[in-house]
């Protein structure tokens, strides 16, 4: 397999995590988004979206990383990361979503590129980032607050704390206070001690700057 991604991507963080805790190998191929390497031809053959993740395994290629991550959920069962109960399957995924789509995609690169083309001044751009990140944080400290952990939905990773973890990154990236969000750190530190986590991080990328 070959994942196309970022070191800084939390998309394409929440992915390679998935890859260390299925044990799968992929070849990393970054794309650097600040550079604008996402939107070269030979890329936008891959994925048209100029996003990443992408994954490539043979002659397939997948994109849009909860569906890549449900993929090798399911052509690779163990451990698994959504529960077989329908009720916390669709609980974890309404968290996961809450990140995927509707905190981290209006906070990312992309968007902040265009606030600054509409002339918003960059104090307002992180500002704009900042308060999406605690809008998004703080409904899903809501949503696991009597979940009795460690991590998001019991004692073990899901698709949720695949998403959480990154986004608490992208949060302090912009200044924003997690001390704010005790149940989500209580997951995030029950996750980062998982080699799977730890390997995953930005920091340990080969790309990171």
């Amino acid at each position: 397999m070959k994942l196309h991604g970022y070191f800084r991507s939390s998309a394409a963080y929440r992915v390679r995590i998935a890859l260390n805790l299925k044990g799968l190998g992929a070849e990393h191929l970054p794309h650097h988004l600040r550079k604008g390497e996402q939107c070269a031809p030979a890329y936008l053959a891959i994925n048209p979206q100029g996003l990443v993740p992408a994954l490539e395994d043979g002659e397939t290629v997948l994109t849009q990383s909860v569906a890549i991550i449900e993929w090798l959920d399911e052509t690779h069962p163990h451990p698994p990361l959504l529960p077989k109960d329908p009720l916390r399957r669709a609980k974890v995924r309404a968290f996961a979503l809450a990140i995927a789509c509707d905190t981290h995609p209006v906070q990312n690169l992309k968007v902040l590129a265009r606030l600054r083309e509409l002339g918003l001044a960059e104090e307002k751009v992180q500002d704009w980032a900042a308060w999406v990140n605690r809008e998004g944080l703080s409904a899903c400290e809501t949503l696991i607050r009597d979940e009795p952990g460690p991590f998001c939905f019991g004692d073990a990773p899901t698709l949720a704390d695949l998403c959480l973890v990154p986004q608490l990154a992208n949060a302090r990236r912009f200044g924003v206070d997690v001390s704010a969000y005790p149940r989500l750190l209580k997951a995030e530190a029950a996750a980062k001690a998982l080699p799977a986590f730890a390997n995953a991080a930005p920091e340990k990328q080969p790309d990171a700057e």
